[in-house]
């Protein structure tokens, strides 16, 4: 069973979006998934943009799925870049550890100047353009 909770009016007022234009966009993302996420794309910042929304194959020997494949973009520049000059001092991130007393607020200047750092740290170890780097870390605002 599950309850339904009406979203409270002072919240409605400042969402993106309501139910009606969710149901709009859901319907669309079904009915023609390639329209829509060409669209949605659109919201990103290319360096590159991209031609192509989605190239699939379900070969036996090649099963893929490519979205925006001769695209390139920044994923640091369109999660934090941007959203610097009107968005500097707003909460990015919120995050709540196991304690429900202890919480933190990240805002985008703050998570800027972190994602900087780190970067500088990996140049002056060597890793360049096109590495790869992974990380295992534990459930932190750093992760």
């Amino acid at each position: 069973m599950s309850d339904v909770f009406p979203v409270p009016a002072d919240i409605a007022k400042s969402a993106l979006i309501d139910n009606d234009k969710y149901l709009e966009m859901y319907e669309k993302s079904v009915t023609d998934p390639v329209g829509f996420w060409k669209e949605h794309g659109r919201r990103l910042d290319w360096i590159k943009p991209y031609t192509k929304v989605k190239h699939t194959s379900f070969a036996y020997d090649d099963v893929s799925i490519r979205w925006f494949e001769d695209g390139t973009l920044n994923v640091s520049a369109n999660c934090v870049d941007r959203h610097l000059e009107k968005r500097g001092d707003q909460t990015a991130i919120i995050w709540e550890a196991d304690d429900p007393g202890i919480s933190r607020h990240i805002t985008y200047a703050e998570l800027s100047e972190h994602v900087n750092k780190l970067a500088n740290v990996y140049r002056q170890l060597g890793v360049g353009k096109g590495d790869r780097v992974v990380l295992y870390m534990p459930m932190i605002p750093e992760a």
